[in-house]
């Protein structure tokens, strides 16, 4: 069990940096220690506050064919941002992007990780 949240929280790590690397828009200005801090306070966001927020969206999540998730997880990047001062987001379109970015990284690692720390 704590070996699984060590790996989410460093799959976590790695997708806001490449996210921080590709989108012009996202800096992160730190040190691993503070990124590691991003990482958990990114998984703390997800974890607790996007589950109520799409709790309550469903409706339009469902009218929206999915599309509106797509803005819920940039502002779970935008919230993350502001909690914490080694990252910066500029603009709704650097967060809807480096959103786009953090999953698919996430779930790439995910898979290949996750798999092998199955077997």
């Amino acid at each position: 069990m704590l070996t699984k949240l060590i790996l989410r929280l460093l799959i976590n790590a790695v997708a806001l940096w490449v996210a921080a690397r590709l989108i012009s828009g996202i800096v992160f200005d730190g040190t691993l220690a503070q990124m590691l801090v991003v990482a958990f306070v990114f998984g703390l966001v997800n974890a607790i506050i996007r589950p109520i927020v799409h709790f309550f969206a469903f409706p339009f999540i469902l009218l929206s064919l999915g599309l509106l998730t797509l803005v819920i997880n940039a502002l779970m990047l935008w919230l993350t941002a502001a909690l914490t001062p080694a990252l910066q987001v500029h603009g709704i379109l650097a967060a809807l992007l480096g959103s786009l970015v953090i999953s698919i990284v996430s779930f790439v690692l995910s898979m290949v990780l996750m798999h092998k720390h199955r077997h």
